[in-house]
Order: structure tokens, then C-alpha cells, then sequence
């Protein structure tokens, strides 16, 4: 069984070194963060937490074609249909001038750039925030900060000032079925159940 209490996951992951990597980013990148901000109201050590986690702020983007692991894993049963999806994101990224495929090089799922988003995210939420008229989420701090901010703002629905987890202890008999992410209980029934 795999298991990880959350304090000892997070410390692992907001290594010192990261975090003060992070502060450098902020600080080399002071204009776009603050662009980010007040465009998508997301603040800097967000979007720079994302980035961190997602590739050591490009450090780890991955090393294969994703063009051909996308079409790999749409020929697979399991999720095919996700992934003709983004095969075919994937090919309007190409279409649309953003990366060229030799250039498409990221991890065995086919995620792209410094924050690791799917073709489907790279193509609905990266932005040209270097003015450069590409998205270019594999080399343009700028963009990778504006596009995160967009996604985190529009994706994921932030609101600044709201939390954005609130820890729950799940009862030793919770049923499996209701383990999914997708199933949402209020906060009262999590508490009726401890």
C-alpha cells in the first residue's frame, strides 16, 4: 500500500534549495510575476511553487518525443481516448507556430515545458508574455510565469484569499469508491465521519 502523510511529502518537496531558488526566480523575473499577479491574481510564490515542483524550474522537463509517446499511450486501452485528445492538442500547438515537433521533447505522458502542463493545458492556457508571438513554456521564463498564473487562475479556478486546502482525516472504513478526487463530500460530512 502506498502512503505518504502529507508534512513529510512537503518537506521533502519545499527543499531549502528550492525555495530559495524560487526567491531568485521571483527576483529575476520581478516584472512578469508582477504582471501575473495583477492579470490573474495569483502572487509570485505560487506560480513559482508550481514551477518548482513541476521541473526544478526547468531542470527536469523530461527527454522523450511527445509526439510519439503521446500516440503510444492513444493506441493503449486504458486512456485512449484522453490521449488522441491530446495527441491532437498537441498537433494545433504545432499548427499554431508555438513549438516545432523536434522541439516537443518532455516526459513518458507527454507533458511539455517548465510546468509540465499536458497539450491540452499548453494549448488552451499558455500565453506570450515575452511578446515574442509564440508560447514557448520549454524557454521563455516569461511565458512559463504568465501561462502557470493563467492556468492556476483559470484552470484550477484560484481565488486569492481563499484557502486552497483544508485537511481532512479519512475514517479507517471509508469505502474505496469514495476515495476517487473527483467524488467532493462537504466539509460536514468529513467531519461527521471523524
Amino acid at each position: 500500500m502506498f502512503g505518504q502523510v502529507f508534512t513529510v511529502f512537503a518537506g521533502r518537496m519545499a527543499a531549502i534549495s528550492r525555495m530559495q531558488q524560487g526567491q531568485a526566480r521571483i527576483k529575476a523575473n520581478a516584472a512578469a510575476f508582477a504582471r501575473a499577479e495583477k492579470q490573474y491574481g495569483v502572487p509570485p510564490e505560487v506560480i513559482a511553487a508550481f514551477w518548482g515542483l513541476e521541473s526544478d524550474f526547468g531542470a527536469n522537463m523530461g527527454s522523450l518525443p511527445t509526439l510519439r509517446s503521446l500516440v503510444s499511450l492513444a493506441y493503449d486501452c486504458r486512456r485512449s481516448k484522453m490521449f488522441q485528445d491530446e495527441t491532437i492538442a498537441a498537433l494545433k500547438i504545432i499548427d499554431r507556430g508555438d513549438l516545432s515537433p523536434p522541439e516537443m521533447i518532455g516526459s513518458w505522458a507527454g507533458e511539455l515545458g517548465q510546468t509540465q502542463f499536458l497539450p491540452t493545458h499548453y494549448f488552451n492556457y499558455a500565453v506570450d508574455y515575452d511578446g515574442d508571438g509564440h508560447r514557448n513554456l520549454l524557454r521563455s521564463s516569461a511565458d512559463v510565469v504568465g501561462s502557470t498564473a493563467n492556468y492556476i487562475a483559470t484552470g484550477l479556478k484560484w481565488r486569492r484569499g481563499e484557502p486552497w486546502l483544508q485537511e481532512v482525516r479519512a475514517p479507517v472504513n471509508l469505502q474505496w469508491d469514495q476515495a476517487d478526487l473527483t467524488i467532493q463530500h462537504p466539509r460536514s460530512k468529513w467531519a461527521a465521519w471523524a
